[in-house]
């Protein structure tokens, strides 16, 4: 099991995700999406599982900031400038995403 966190230290949800896998003792990687963005390639392996326009925030404070909700974008292109457009946390485990908090999903993980 590889499980990674992309999410930021402001989120709640982020850091029950990262609670979550804590109190199971799994270890996890961490990625602070104020920091430091998702790859090409992440995203790509993310898309898998998930739709892109799932991924974008619309509800989030850097949507309204640059004024999307009145814009034609590329989404893909925004989230890879914009790291902090994404909704949190995405969890991976290998091959598999998801969005937000899915304890549910995540113990058939652990399975």
């Amino acid at each position: 099991m590889n499980i990674q966190i992309f999410g930021t230290k402001r989120c709640s949800d982020t850091r029950k995700a990262e609670r979550f896998f804590k109190e199971r003792n799994i270890q996890f990687q961490f990625r602070d999406l104020s920091e430091k963005g998702i790859s090409k390639g992440e995203l790509e392996n993310i898309l898998r599982s998930v739709s892109l326009e799932d991924l974008i925030d619309k509800n989030g404070t850097q949507f309204r900031k640059r004024n999307l909700a009145f814009m034609v974008y590329d989404i893909m292109f925004e989230l890879l400038s914009d790291p902090l457009l994404f909704k949190t946390p995405v969890v991976r485990n290998q091959n598999i995403a998801t969005i937000g908090y899915r304890p549910e999903i995540w113990k058939e993980w652990i399975k």
